[in-house]
Protein backbone atom coordinates (compact mmCIF):
# COMPACT_ATOMS: atom_id res chain seq x y z
CA UNK A 1 0.00 0.00 0.00
CA UNK A 2 1.21 3.62 -0.83
CA UNK A 3 -0.33 7.06 0.74
CA UNK A 4 1.67 8.87 -2.12
CA UNK A 5 -0.17 9.96 -5.47
CA UNK A 6 0.06 11.26 -8.67
CA UNK A 7 -2.39 13.20 -10.44
CA UNK A 8 -3.26 12.83 -14.13
CA UNK A 9 -5.17 15.54 -15.99
CA UNK A 10 -6.75 14.58 -18.90
CA UNK A 11 -9.07 17.36 -20.53
CA UNK A 12 -11.33 18.25 -17.54
CA UNK A 13 -10.72 15.29 -15.16
CA UNK A 14 -8.03 14.84 -12.85
CA UNK A 15 -7.06 11.16 -11.93
CA UNK A 16 -5.01 9.86 -9.06
CA UNK A 17 -2.57 6.93 -9.85
CA UNK A 18 -0.76 5.06 -6.71
CA UNK A 19 2.91 6.28 -6.67
CA UNK A 20 5.88 3.08 -5.40
CA UNK A 21 8.76 3.11 -4.51
CA UNK A 22 11.35 0.33 -4.95
CA UNK A 23 13.98 -0.66 -3.26
CA UNK A 24 16.61 0.73 -6.13
CA UNK A 25 15.59 2.75 -8.65
CA UNK A 26 13.16 5.21 -9.49
CA UNK A 27 9.86 5.63 -8.63
CA UNK A 28 6.49 4.17 -10.06
CA UNK A 29 3.79 5.50 -11.10
CA UNK A 30 0.75 2.42 -10.93
CA UNK A 31 -1.45 3.60 -14.46
CA UNK A 32 -2.99 0.03 -14.63
CA UNK A 33 -6.53 1.88 -13.17
CA UNK A 34 -6.43 4.11 -16.63
CA UNK A 35 -8.07 1.63 -18.82
CA UNK A 36 -11.24 2.36 -16.60
CA UNK A 37 -11.24 6.08 -17.51
CA UNK A 38 -10.89 5.24 -21.43
CA UNK A 39 -7.61 6.13 -21.36
CA UNK A 40 -4.19 3.92 -22.47
CA UNK A 41 -0.50 4.91 -21.98
CA UNK A 42 1.85 4.81 -24.84
CA UNK A 43 5.10 4.15 -24.72
CA UNK A 44 6.54 2.19 -27.66
CA UNK A 45 9.61 0.32 -26.49
CA UNK A 46 8.51 0.32 -22.81
CA UNK A 47 11.63 2.75 -22.25
CA UNK A 48 9.46 4.19 -19.30
CA UNK A 49 7.30 1.15 -18.05
CA UNK A 50 7.61 -1.47 -16.04
CA UNK A 51 5.76 -4.50 -16.68
CA UNK A 52 6.40 -6.54 -13.10
CA UNK A 53 7.66 -6.60 -9.50
CA UNK A 54 11.13 -8.41 -10.02
CA UNK A 55 13.78 -9.30 -6.64
CA UNK A 56 15.82 -10.80 -8.85
CA UNK A 57 18.10 -8.32 -10.77
CA UNK A 58 18.81 -4.57 -11.23
CA UNK A 59 20.41 -2.43 -14.00
CA UNK A 60 21.78 0.99 -14.26
CA UNK A 61 23.73 1.08 -17.33
CA UNK A 62 24.80 4.74 -17.14
CA UNK A 63 26.15 4.29 -13.61
CA UNK A 64 27.52 0.90 -14.14
CA UNK A 65 25.77 -0.91 -11.65
CA UNK A 66 23.86 -4.24 -12.11
CA UNK A 67 22.93 -6.12 -9.09
CA UNK A 68 22.04 -9.91 -8.85
CA UNK A 69 19.58 -10.27 -5.78
CA UNK A 70 21.42 -6.90 -4.31
CA UNK A 71 24.82 -8.68 -4.87
CA UNK A 72 27.42 -6.45 -6.57
CA UNK A 73 28.27 -8.11 -10.09
CA UNK A 74 32.13 -7.41 -9.52
CA UNK A 75 31.56 -9.17 -5.96
CA UNK A 76 29.95 -12.41 -8.04
CA UNK A 77 32.43 -12.55 -10.30
CA UNK A 78 35.43 -12.50 -8.09
CA UNK A 79 33.82 -14.90 -5.15
CA UNK A 80 31.22 -17.11 -7.15
CA UNK A 81 31.41 -19.80 -9.93
CA UNK A 82 28.37 -19.10 -12.55
CA UNK A 83 26.73 -21.83 -10.66
CA UNK A 84 26.33 -20.55 -7.69
CA UNK A 85 25.05 -17.11 -9.07
CA UNK A 86 22.32 -19.53 -10.52
CA UNK A 87 21.54 -20.86 -7.52
CA UNK A 88 20.87 -17.33 -6.25
CA UNK A 89 18.95 -16.21 -9.19
CA UNK A 90 16.70 -18.84 -8.82
CA UNK A 91 16.35 -19.12 -5.08
CA UNK A 92 17.39 -15.30 -3.47
CA UNK A 93 20.30 -16.13 -1.38
CA UNK A 94 23.80 -17.90 -1.96
CA UNK A 95 23.94 -21.47 -0.89
CA UNK A 96 25.56 -22.86 1.87
CA UNK A 97 28.42 -25.16 0.99
CA UNK A 98 26.30 -28.41 1.01
CA UNK A 99 23.78 -26.52 -0.70
CA UNK A 100 26.61 -25.66 -3.68
CA UNK A 101 27.75 -28.89 -3.82
CA UNK A 102 24.34 -30.46 -4.15
CA UNK A 103 23.24 -27.83 -6.29
CA UNK A 104 26.43 -28.47 -8.70
CA UNK A 105 25.90 -32.08 -8.71
CA UNK A 106 22.16 -32.16 -9.49
CA UNK A 107 22.57 -29.66 -12.79
CA UNK A 108 25.71 -32.05 -13.64
CA UNK A 109 23.55 -35.08 -13.95
CA UNK A 110 21.12 -33.25 -16.51
CA UNK A 111 24.11 -32.10 -18.80
CA UNK A 112 23.48 -35.05 -21.45
CA UNK A 113 21.04 -34.75 -24.38
CA UNK A 114 18.50 -37.61 -25.09
CA UNK A 115 20.91 -39.74 -27.63
CA UNK A 116 17.73 -39.31 -30.37
CA UNK A 117 18.67 -35.77 -30.12
CA UNK A 118 21.35 -36.23 -32.15
CA UNK A 119 19.01 -37.20 -34.89
CA UNK A 120 17.17 -33.69 -34.73
CA UNK A 121 20.85 -31.77 -35.68
CA UNK A 122 20.59 -33.90 -38.56
CA UNK A 123 17.80 -31.86 -40.44
CA UNK A 124 19.89 -28.81 -40.71
CA UNK A 125 21.84 -27.82 -43.54
CA UNK A 126 25.52 -27.89 -42.32
CA UNK A 127 25.64 -24.10 -42.99
CA UNK A 128 22.71 -23.51 -40.74
CA UNK A 129 22.54 -20.56 -38.44
CA UNK A 130 23.68 -21.60 -35.15
CA UNK A 131 20.81 -19.35 -33.54
CA UNK A 132 18.24 -21.57 -36.11
CA UNK A 133 19.65 -24.78 -34.35
CA UNK A 134 19.05 -23.57 -31.27
CA UNK A 135 15.58 -22.32 -31.48
CA UNK A 136 14.37 -25.56 -32.72
CA UNK A 137 16.54 -27.86 -30.57
CA UNK A 138 15.69 -25.71 -27.26
CA UNK A 139 12.20 -26.24 -29.09
CA UNK A 140 12.46 -29.61 -29.41
CA UNK A 141 13.12 -30.63 -25.45
CA UNK A 142 9.37 -30.51 -24.93
CA UNK A 143 8.87 -33.74 -26.52
CA UNK A 144 11.53 -35.12 -24.68
CA UNK A 145 10.18 -33.98 -21.38
CA UNK A 146 6.41 -33.64 -22.14
CA UNK A 147 5.29 -35.39 -18.65
CA UNK A 148 7.09 -32.56 -16.37
CA UNK A 149 5.96 -29.01 -18.09
CA UNK A 150 2.84 -28.07 -15.33
CA UNK A 151 4.17 -24.56 -13.98
CA UNK A 152 1.91 -24.25 -11.44
CA UNK A 153 3.78 -27.30 -10.28
CA UNK A 154 7.12 -25.88 -7.80
CA UNK A 155 8.92 -29.08 -7.93
CA UNK A 156 8.69 -29.29 -12.38
CA UNK A 157 9.56 -25.81 -12.38
CA UNK A 158 12.86 -26.20 -10.84
CA UNK A 159 13.58 -29.84 -12.68
CA UNK A 160 13.06 -27.71 -15.92
CA UNK A 161 15.26 -24.60 -14.92
CA UNK A 162 17.65 -27.24 -13.92
CA UNK A 163 17.60 -28.86 -17.28
CA UNK A 164 17.68 -25.69 -18.92
CA UNK A 165 21.42 -24.65 -17.39
CA UNK A 166 22.66 -27.94 -17.72
CA UNK A 167 21.78 -28.77 -21.57
CA UNK A 168 21.83 -25.40 -22.98
CA UNK A 169 26.03 -25.69 -23.04
CA UNK A 170 25.30 -28.77 -24.79
CA UNK A 171 23.37 -27.89 -27.49
CA UNK A 172 25.14 -24.35 -28.06
CA UNK A 173 28.52 -27.06 -28.33
CA UNK A 174 27.03 -29.43 -30.47
CA UNK A 175 25.48 -26.39 -32.82
CA UNK A 176 28.94 -25.44 -33.37
CA UNK A 177 30.41 -28.89 -34.19
CA UNK A 178 27.80 -29.43 -36.52
CA UNK A 179 28.53 -26.42 -38.80
CA UNK A 180 32.16 -27.47 -38.53
CA UNK A 181 31.53 -31.14 -39.62
CA UNK A 182 32.84 -32.82 -36.08
CA UNK A 183 31.46 -35.46 -34.22
CA UNK A 184 29.33 -34.36 -31.21
CA UNK A 185 31.67 -34.36 -27.58
CA UNK A 186 29.59 -35.57 -24.60
CA UNK A 187 29.80 -33.66 -21.55
CA UNK A 188 32.11 -34.86 -18.72
CA UNK A 189 30.56 -34.65 -15.54
CA UNK A 190 33.91 -34.33 -13.88
CA UNK A 191 35.07 -30.65 -15.26
CA UNK A 192 33.41 -27.34 -13.85
CA UNK A 193 30.59 -25.91 -15.83
CA UNK A 194 32.88 -23.64 -17.86
CA UNK A 195 35.52 -26.27 -18.78
CA UNK A 196 32.92 -28.66 -19.90
CA UNK A 197 31.58 -26.12 -21.85
CA UNK A 198 35.14 -25.54 -23.57
CA UNK A 199 35.69 -29.12 -23.85
CA UNK A 200 32.11 -29.66 -25.73
CA UNK A 201 33.22 -26.68 -27.77
CA UNK A 202 36.94 -27.48 -29.30
CA UNK A 203 37.56 -31.06 -27.86
CA UNK A 204 37.61 -34.08 -30.32
CA UNK A 205 38.14 -37.95 -29.83
CA UNK A 206 41.28 -37.32 -31.98
CA UNK A 207 43.26 -36.22 -28.94
CA UNK A 208 43.29 -35.23 -25.02
CA UNK A 209 41.89 -32.11 -24.89
CA UNK A 210 42.16 -29.98 -21.44
CA UNK A 211 40.45 -27.30 -21.13
CA UNK A 212 42.83 -23.90 -20.62
CA UNK A 213 42.22 -22.48 -16.98
CA UNK A 214 42.72 -19.05 -17.77
CA UNK A 215 40.09 -19.54 -20.64
CA UNK A 216 37.69 -21.58 -18.36
CA UNK A 217 38.07 -18.87 -15.92
CA UNK A 218 37.47 -16.20 -17.97
CA UNK A 219 34.42 -18.27 -19.31
CA UNK A 220 32.97 -18.67 -16.43
CA UNK A 221 33.02 -14.72 -15.57
CA UNK A 222 31.41 -14.21 -18.95
CA UNK A 223 28.41 -16.28 -18.24
CA UNK A 224 28.20 -14.96 -14.90
CA UNK A 225 28.02 -11.32 -16.41
CA UNK A 226 25.09 -12.87 -18.86
CA UNK A 227 23.63 -14.82 -15.89
CA UNK A 228 20.50 -12.36 -16.16
CA UNK A 229 20.12 -8.86 -17.88
CA UNK A 230 16.66 -7.91 -15.75
CA UNK A 231 13.59 -7.46 -18.14
CA UNK A 232 15.18 -6.90 -22.14
CA UNK A 233 13.84 -7.90 -24.82
CA UNK A 234 14.30 -11.72 -24.71
CA UNK A 235 12.90 -11.93 -21.21
CA UNK A 236 9.88 -9.89 -22.20
CA UNK A 237 9.63 -12.20 -25.16
CA UNK A 238 9.23 -15.07 -22.59
CA UNK A 239 7.30 -13.77 -20.08
CA UNK A 240 4.65 -13.07 -22.86
CA UNK A 241 4.81 -16.46 -24.32
CA UNK A 242 4.25 -17.82 -20.77
CA UNK A 243 1.86 -15.89 -20.11
CA UNK A 244 -0.34 -17.86 -22.47
CA UNK A 245 0.63 -21.26 -20.56
CA UNK A 246 2.88 -22.45 -23.18
CA UNK A 247 5.26 -24.96 -22.34
CA UNK A 248 8.78 -23.65 -20.78
CA UNK A 249 10.88 -25.29 -23.44
CA UNK A 250 8.46 -23.30 -26.41
CA UNK A 251 8.92 -20.05 -24.17
CA UNK A 252 12.94 -20.25 -23.79
CA UNK A 253 12.98 -21.00 -27.56
CA UNK A 254 11.24 -17.56 -28.24
CA UNK A 255 13.50 -15.67 -25.51
CA UNK A 256 16.03 -17.41 -27.80
CA UNK A 257 14.27 -16.04 -31.36
CA UNK A 258 14.24 -12.50 -29.78
CA UNK A 259 17.77 -12.21 -28.39
CA UNK A 260 18.64 -13.20 -32.25
CA UNK A 261 18.36 -9.87 -33.23
CA UNK A 262 21.17 -7.38 -34.31
CA UNK A 263 19.23 -5.09 -32.32
CA UNK A 264 19.73 -7.53 -28.98
CA UNK A 265 22.31 -10.13 -28.73
CA UNK A 266 22.60 -10.53 -32.10
CA UNK A 267 24.45 -7.04 -31.92
CA UNK A 268 27.76 -9.14 -31.45
CA UNK A 269 27.29 -11.24 -35.06
CA UNK A 270 26.72 -7.67 -36.17
CA UNK A 271 29.93 -5.98 -34.59
CA UNK A 272 32.23 -9.07 -36.70
CA UNK A 273 30.15 -8.43 -40.03
CA UNK A 274 30.12 -4.71 -39.74
CA UNK A 275 34.77 -5.55 -38.81
CA UNK A 276 34.52 -7.49 -41.52
CA UNK A 277 32.53 -4.87 -43.80
CA UNK A 278 35.50 -2.28 -43.04
CA UNK A 279 38.38 -4.53 -43.59
CA UNK A 280 41.39 -2.63 -43.15
CA UNK A 281 42.39 0.60 -40.93
CA UNK A 282 42.54 2.55 -43.58
CA UNK A 283 38.78 2.62 -44.15
CA UNK A 284 38.18 3.52 -40.63
CA UNK A 285 37.86 7.30 -41.49
CA UNK A 286 35.82 6.64 -44.29
CA UNK A 287 33.18 4.01 -42.14
CA UNK A 288 33.12 6.97 -38.91
CA UNK A 289 31.81 9.35 -42.16
CA UNK A 290 29.26 7.16 -43.22
CA UNK A 291 28.11 6.40 -39.41
CA UNK A 292 27.86 10.04 -38.77
CA UNK A 293 25.62 10.93 -42.27
CA UNK A 294 22.19 10.67 -41.34
CA UNK A 295 21.31 10.16 -45.03
CA UNK A 296 23.40 6.93 -44.90
CA UNK A 297 22.17 3.49 -43.48
CA UNK A 298 25.26 2.10 -41.53
CA UNK A 299 25.88 2.29 -38.45
CA UNK A 300 28.31 1.41 -35.71
CA UNK A 301 26.74 -1.60 -34.26
CA UNK A 302 27.86 -2.40 -30.54
CA UNK A 303 29.44 0.89 -29.11
CA UNK A 304 26.04 0.71 -26.99
CA UNK A 305 27.32 -1.90 -24.89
Amino acid sequence: MTDRKATLSVGDKSIELPVYSGTVGPDVIDVRGLVQEGVFTYDPGFVSTAACESAITYIDGAKGVLLHRGYPIDQLAEHSDFLEVCYLLLNGELPSAEENKQFHDTIKNHTMLHDQMRNFFNGFRRDAHPMAIMCGVVGALSAFYHDQMDVADPKQREITGHRLIAKMPTIAAWCYKYSMGQPFMYPRNDLSYAENFLYMMFGTPCEDYKPNPVLANAMDKIFILHADHEQNASTSTVRLAGSTGANPYACIASGIAALWGPAHGGANEAVLDMLAEIGDESNIEKFIAKAKDKDDSFRLMGFGH
